[in-house]
């Protein structure tokens, strides 16, 4: 194993409250961890079973790997695991374990007939599941779960258009529990296959070296630039982030490279953990894996997979185009530098050692779009890691059999946090399809929106943000999914542009006070202000909260159009031109920079410019093209004639 790759899982280890496991402790999980893994690619890549059975076993392993390396409170030593969830694991065995055995009895000897013992092993499931989920990603989808269930139970005592009829303990717990359309329902189908596959696929990336290609290209492409380290931040988090998915996790590991490289060349530190958070965030929005939540998303919508990938180019895009202008107005206003010459690697050079492992991620995305399934995308990638690894210039890359095992162990801890959050959510899912909270939350904000878009559009990005606090980007996808989405569809917008946009609000979450968990981690690092660093997050990612409005008055940003159908390549080049500079126009504003500081007419001309080419028409386009022609020539001019103010002052005064 080599230093690098032991920094790097120390850092993912000290995300949340994972354990650091010694010595038989230590082999013992992560025996289970490659068992896990083994399974996954076996039971996905060699043989077929019902969906049921592989759900079944795979939540097995989760919830016996969630006792053994997450304690039950912060304060417990984490060195170690106790009796208690040596226990605890063993009935997470028998929990599923009993619906294993039985599943054929209930539904076909039994006629779909549920019986005491059926209803007890549910009980103790559900209780297992909730507990292992509130150790492993907080308190927040346990608590929601858990009012979910009293929601179906209690649901006659509730006033108001969110009452109805309610459901009998009893069959609440045979839908959670002995059906396919509960906790071993789609979304657990989803992490046991696809996101599965492809966390396995990142852990091979990582153990391979990759992350050190991807920051060395970073590096090269745009170190020497005006705050290149901020620019090397936005490069290798987007890279990174588009295959884990993980804001927080994103922010750890490349941040603890990239902040400090900010801090050196002048940037403030709230300003430094800023840029790394936003960065970190946009690569959950960042094709092609968007932290698995692609493969969701296309689940939902019965759409291929590839239209979701090409849906997200041209707003991920924006994102971090905007991003990369903040940066750089900022760095030149503060006059700073890039990083010196002689660190600075040759692109060149960084490919002739490493660049042969950027042919798996190429393989994955080729395999995609030529339509073949994620699974056979994602085994081909894993293959192709092992393959590239040996050959490259750099012995250290190699993926032998020792780091294969290693893979299979990390990739089965970092599906675990997943895993359980979406067979969680099975639970708050079934009890949406039972009692129609979806249509009932969707006719509330058509209702208060009385048929005006906008205002539907500000009370979803609301709920979505608070929805989605402290999440991961698969669980608050389905949780802003089956909420908040089913109303912009209402609304008439396109299905593809409401999903899009309840998703991207959800991992906005990240950067937004007061659950900000990217900006926090990355405040941790550079050793700034927490909300000081939320703050300054939410207003470089200011533009990013426009993009999805966008979106939703202009699905020509995703490649579709109002009537669904595809939109053509001359609408898309236009669309994508006139968003490009409606950014830079706002990216100026909210910088009050470009040549110099501007004043109060440039302000508001330059942000009526954003308003006009964010609008989609080709009026307001044309009159934005022609004002902000007007007001950057005036602006130059007005810099360049204080310039030479300042020059004649300062030769009078010599």
């Amino acid at each position: 194993m080599t230093a690098e790759t032991n920094q790097e899982n120390e850092k993912q280890e000290s995300i949340g409250n994972l354990r650091t496991l010694q010595g038989t402790q230590r082999k013992i999980v992560a025996a289970i961890g490659v068992l896990l893994s083994a399974f996954a690619i076996y039971i996905n890549s060699f043989i077929n079973v019902q969906d049921i059975y592989r759900n079944i076993i795979f939540l097995t392993f989760l919830l016996v790997l969630a006792f053994l390396l997450y304690p039950t409170t912060k304060k417990e030593n984490r060195e170690r695991f106790t009796l208690l969830d040596i226990v605890l694991a063993v009935a997470g065995i028998a929990g599923p374990g009993y619906i294993f055995l039985f599943y054929e009895t209930i539904h076909v000897d039994r006629i779909s007939q549920a019986i005491l013992p059926d209803y007890i092993f549910a009980v103790i499931t559900v209780l297992l599941l909730l507990e292992a989920a509130r150790r492993t990603i907080g308190i927040f989808i346990p608590l929601l779960a858990f009012a979910a269930m009293l929601y179906a139970v209690f649901g006659p005592y509730i006033p108001g258009m969110f009452g109805h009829a309610g459901f009998s303990i009893e069959r609440l717990l045979y839908r959670v529990y002995m059906t396919t359309e509960g906790i071993f329902g789609v979304t657990l189908s989803i992490a046991s296959t696809y996101i599965m596959i492809f966390i396995l696929f990142g852990a091979f990336l990582s153990v391979s070296g990759a992350s050190k290609l991807f920051n060395d290209l970073a590096i090269a492409v745009a170190g020497q630039r005006r705050g290149g380290p901020a620019q090397v931040a936005v490069i290798s988090s987007a890279l990174t982030g588009s295959l884990n998915g993980s804001a927080v996790a994103n922010v750890a590991t490349t941040g603890a490279f990239t902040i400090p490289l900010m801090k050196q060349i002048g940037l403030k530190p709230k300003y430094a953990a800023a840029v790394e958070a936003t960065a970190s965030t946009g690569g959950m929005i960042t094709p092609p894996i968007m932290g698995a939540a692609a493969f969701i998303m296309a689940g939902f919508l019965g759409v291929p997979y590839s239209t979701i990938v090409l849906a997200a180019i041209i707003p991920a895009l924006l994102y971090f185009i905007a991003l990369a202008f903040a940066i750089d107005l900022q760095a030149k206003k503060q006059g700073l530098k890039g990083m010196s010459k002689d660190s600075i690697p040759q692109v060149w050079e960084v490919l002739k050692e490493r660049g042969v492992l950027l042919l798996p991620i190429i393989i994955v995305i080729v395999s995609l779009m030529m339509g073949y399934t994620p699974l056979f995308a994602g085994f081909a990638g894993i293959i192709a890691v092992i393959v590239a690894s040996w050959l490259t210039r750099d012995k250290e890359t190699r993926v032998t059999l020792r780091k294969v095992i290693e893979a299979f162990s990390e990739g089965a801890k970092g599906s675990v946090q997943v895993g359980l959050a979406c067979a969680s959510i099975g639970i708050i899912i079934a009890v949406v399809t039972m009692s129609g909270l979806g249509s009932a939350i969707a006719y509330n904000v058509l209702s208060v929106a009385n048929g005006m878009l906008w205002i539907a559009l500000l009370l979803v990005m609301l709920t979505c943000i608070v929805l989605s606090m402290g999440l991961p980007s698969t669980a608050l996808y389905i949780v802003v999914a089956v909420t908040a989405a089913p109303a912009l569809v209402e609304m008439g917008i396109n299905p593809i542009a409401a999903h899009f946009f309840v998703f991207w609000f959800g991992a906005l979450s990240n950067i937004t006070p007061p659950v900000a968990l990217a900006s926090y981690t990355a405040s941790g690092i550079a050793r700034a202000d927490a909300m000081e660093t939320s703050w300054t997050s939410v207003k470089l990612a200011l533009p990013g909260f426009i993009i999805p409005f966008m979106i939703a008055y202009n699905p020509t940003l995703i490649l579709q159009t109002d009537s669904g159908d595809p939109a053509g390549i001359g609408v898309i080049l236009l669309t994508l031109a006139t968003s490009v500079l409606g950014v830079f126009a706002l990216t100026v504003v909210l910088t009050n920079y470009y040549s110099t500081s501007l004043n109060m007419v440039e302000r508001i001309g330059f942000f009526a410019v954003a308003m006009l080419l964010i609008h989609p028409s080709l009026l307001t386009d044309l009159i934005g093209f022609a004002v902000i022609a007007v007001l950057l020539t005036w602006h130059i001019l007005r810099s360049k004639k204080m310039e030479k103010s300042e020059q004649s002052t300062l030769t009078e005064s010599a």
